[in-house]
């Protein structure tokens, strides 16, 4: 497959005409300029560019994007991408989904395109709730969520969406939130990948699920309970004064101060990408008693879906020619006589 071309466009050029329609303080707002300011920075071409959904607030993307799109049915999204993509290799496709979209009813969708490797970027709004549909549980609502459906507080435990991707399969794997100044480095990591590339994006629903994310992601004073990971670069956070360390006699991740910046002293291990084990384990460390684990956790990219699918076509029809009749009339076959004995007309 060739390499997209870049071509140069502005913010203007990925702004539809359609009037933008979520609740006022939605973090989606948010979500889509960040799309649509890095759309220009990848080179993106609006005539190869695909934006597809399922059903929720975070759907309703197509309609605002200034490309190709395809809202289609509750979890099915990645399905139709699969196909977009077999079909047209050289498009560029972006799922867009939310925790009840792409984790319930969507969760087996979500869970093969992973696996298969389909090379697209999946972008999962994650506000812990069911905003749509009137703000009842969703499968990421935390324990003790009050809802219609729960109204003595919910006691299932949720699903944790890039812990799911990585068990799935995924060979890359970040995070943000909406109203982040470093989402844009996020998609644009994403974009890069060669791959399905799988980006939780936490979205502060204002009506049913308002400020839940405060502890990490409030405009202002959050900082210090951020652990924005760097290829390369040691996992510090709180300006610089903590670090994060594997506890070799536990295995497990463990919080250590950092004294006049010598972090190497304190333990500090520095963030490999490609290391599958310690990105589960940031997943997994718990909020508020360690800092949330954001940005890029796990890119190790391998062949994606569709190149496969394409390589073995190219290898079976090779020295072929397309011959329907020769091809009908290959294998068993056989004719319905008449009854004098004479080949059916």
């Amino acid at each position: 497959m060739n390499a997209p071309v870049k071509i140069e466009t502005t913010l203007k050029d990925w702004e539809t005409d359609q009037e933008v329609r979520w609740c006022p303080g939605c973090g989606d707002y948010a979500i889509l300029k960040a799309v649509q300011r890095t759309l220009p920075v990848l080179g993106a071409d609006p005539k190869n560019t695909v934006f597809i959904s399922g059903i929720g607030c975070s759907s309703r993307f197509p309609y605002y994007v200034e490309s190709y799109g395809f809202h289609t049915i509750h979890g099915r999204a990645p399905a139709v991408a699969t196909g977009v993509k077999l079909a047209n290799p050289e498009l560029d496709v972006w799922i867009v989904t939310g925790d009840g979209d792409g984790m319930s009813i969507g969760g087996n969708h979500t869970m093969h395109i992973l696996r298969r490797n389909l090379n697209c970027q999946i972008l999962l709004f994650n506000n812990e709730i069911y905003g749509l549909t009137k703000g009842q549980a969703s499968p990421t609502s935390r324990l003790g969520t009050r809802s219609p459906t729960t109204p003595a507080g919910s006691y299932d435990r949720p699903a944790k969406a890039c812990a799911f991707a990585i068990g799935a399969g995924a060979r890359f794997v970040a995070r943000g939130f909406d109203v982040s100044k470093k989402l844009p480095e996020v998609l644009e990591a994403a974009y890069r990948h060669q791959g399905a590339a799988f980006v939780e994006i936490f979205q502060n629903c204002i009506v049913y699920n308002k400020d839940v994310f405060d502890g990490f992601a409030a405009p202002k004073g959050a900082e210090d309970h951020q652990l924005w990971l760097e290829d390369g670069q040691p996992m510090l956070f709180a300006n610089g004064t903590k670090g994060i360390t594997l506890d070799h006699n536990t295995l497990q991740l463990a919080i250590v101060d950092v004294v006049d910046g010598d972090w190497q002293s304190a333990g500090v291990i520095v963030h490999n990408v490609r290391n599958r084990s310690i990105a589960h384990m940031l997943v997994e460390i718990p909020f508020p008693e360690f800092p949330k684990a954001l940005g890029v956790l796990y890119d190790d990219p391998r062949p994606s879906f569709e190149g496969e699918v394409m390589d073995e076509k190219a290898r079976m029809s090779e020295g072929k020619e397309p011959n329907l009749a020769a091809l009908l009339g290959k294998g068993q076959s056989w004719t319905v006589d008449d009854e004098q004995g004479h080949p059916a007309e």
